[in-house]
């Protein structure tokens, strides 16, 4: 499907591209890295900003809001002006929100950095774009296999690094330490990565953007908050309609523009539409592990199942998962290669659903539950680093990076789906101890079960992607006998 194809490097850049891949997936880290130090903070903000906890849980939702409408926007942005310049620019934000936080001790500036923080979500999904345009067929696989996994391998690591610098440091240095991470990320970008000349050239849709920010914004805030301020509440019903009005009046418009923000046509093709389908649940059940698995080791001794840990040793337990995604991203692009893309996904699900089943079997002890959790890491190592290829797979070249922002848009939903789905099923199973409600283990075994059975259900979808999904080198192998008799034919 690839319509140029990968860019010699000219004379004296070797080394350049050779740090295209690791400077690539350094920003990745980064950018997960970015989403998850503020964790370790939320419980101590309201006293250092001055604040409800209320008003400082906005520190999430703003990331978490700003990445979902602007990931798809800038995968447009990318595919029409060039992909290096918007991934400089997205990085420059994250750089920016995080000198913000630095500086202040505000909540009115810190949630307005951590929206501009969002803006690196788009970070991977351009990346890949940039790997399709500049790795020869070989090296792409294991190069998109890698940068899909720094999401979980940057969240591992960041929760541990930041409980240390919240517990030894002043909670500033952690953001004057993003800062200078994110600087540096810019710096590596604009020096070793090169600028791909595919584009899809157009009139930016501006109005199709406005849409869609309104319509995501209304559906992810109504879930988000659900649990706070009450499902049936006027506040979130009227959240849900101004997002199904919005986003059907957006569905109708886009095609019916000759240049849409977001391709329908091709995102409803069954091998693109089923991929994100398949992206939505896996990112619910993925979610769950390190929502659940925080709270769990975290629990007071006095429940009966809880271990009592620190914030510190709880990233430590995490940590496993991202070791783990680091080591078998490899192995993701080699059964993708060999078996296609496909059943690399189903495989991932379904490990993801045997990782559960490890969680409800036993959740006290903490080898166990480590064990557990990294399983899970597995089956989402898997499963996101074939994501990005069968989109890749799927979708012109000069549509890569927009195809792959609504792929990553659609894990976003989940996850946020999975994090409320999460706090319901825990606030409705609590017990008092100690004259404090705390969630019962019998809550934490529901939430493993329903993210075990969501993991079965990207299983099925994944099953049911249609397309060639014979092995990459047979294909190739294919063309090159193909083009070698075709050579024959014209001789003879």
């Amino acid at each position: 499907m690839d319509q140029q194809g990968p860019i010699s490097p000219p004379p004296g850049t070797s080394l350049r591209t050779r740090l295209t891949v690791p400077v690539l997936a350094m920003c990745g880290t980064l950018m997960a890295v970015m989403q998850t130090v503020v964790v370790p903070l939320l419980p101590d903000l309201p006293r250092l900003t001055h604040s409800s906890p209320g008003a400082v849980s906005w520190m999430v939702t703003a990331t978490l809001l700003a990445g979902a409408v602007l990931t798809p926007v800038l995968g447009r942005a990318g595919d029409m002006y060039g992909k290096r310049r918007v991934l400089t620019g997205a990085l420059g934000l994250m750089t920016l929100g995080s000198v913000m936080c630095a500086l202040s001790s505000d909540i009115t500036v810190l949630i307005t950095a951590r929206a501009l923080q969002g803006a690196a979500a788009s970070v991977v999904p351009l990346s890949i774009s940039i790997l399709r345009d500049e790795l020869p067929p070989e090296r792409r696989g294991s190069a998109v296999a890698m940068m899909s996994s720094t999401v979980g391998i940057g969240a591992a690591l960041g929760l541990p690094l930041a409980a240390m610098v919240v517990q030894y440091a002043d909670w500033h240095t952690m953001f004057w330490m993003t800062s200078a991470l994110g600087a540096l990320g810019v710096t590596a970008v604009s020096w070793a990565v090169r600028e791909s000349p595919v584009r899809q050239p157009g009139r930016f849709d501006v109005q199709g953007a406005l849409g869609l920010a309104v319509g995501l914004v209304s559906l992810l805030l109504g879930v988000s908050q659900g649990g706070q301020w009450g499902w049936g509440s006027p506040r979130v019903l009227s959240l849900f309609l101004v997002s199904v009005a919005v986003l059907a009046l957006w569905w109708w418009r886009q095609l019916r523009t000759g240049q849409p923000l977001v391709d329908l046509r091709l995102v409803t093709r069954p091998r693109v539409g089923l991929s994100h389908v398949a992206a939505l649940l896996t990112g619910f059940a993925f979610y769950a592990n390190s929502l659940v698995t925080a709270q769990l080791v975290q629990a007071p001794k006095a429940t009966g199942y809880g271990l009592g840990l620190s914030i510190v040793a709880t990233g430590l337990c995490l940590l496993p998962g991202g070791v783990t995604m680091l080591l078998f991203s490899p192995l993701s692009a080699r059964i993708s290669a060999t078996r296609g893309p496909r059943i690399t996904l189903a495989l991932g699900a379904a490990i993801i659903a045997f990782g559960y089943a490890v969680r409800i079997a036993d959740s006290r002890d903490l080898w166990m539950i480590i064990l557990g959790a990294t399983v899970v890491a597995t089956g989402t190592t898997l499963a996101y680093s074939a994501l990005p290829t069968l989109i890749l797979r799927a979708v012109p070249a000069e549509q890569t990076a927009s195809a792959n922002g609504v792929n990553v848009l659609m894990r976003t939903v989940g996850q946020a789906a999975s994090s409320a789905a999460v706090a319901a099923v825990l606030v409705h199973h609590t017990s008092p101890v100690g004259g404090v409600l705390v969630s019962t283990l019998h809550g934490y075994l529901l939430a493993f079960a329903m993210a075990g059975a969501v993991a079965l259900a990207a299983c099925a979808a994944a099953l049911t992607i249609p397309g060639d999904s014979a092995p990459e080198r047979t294909r190739r192998a294919k063309g090159r006998t193909r083009g070698a008799r075709d050579e024959a034919m014209e001789g003879a």
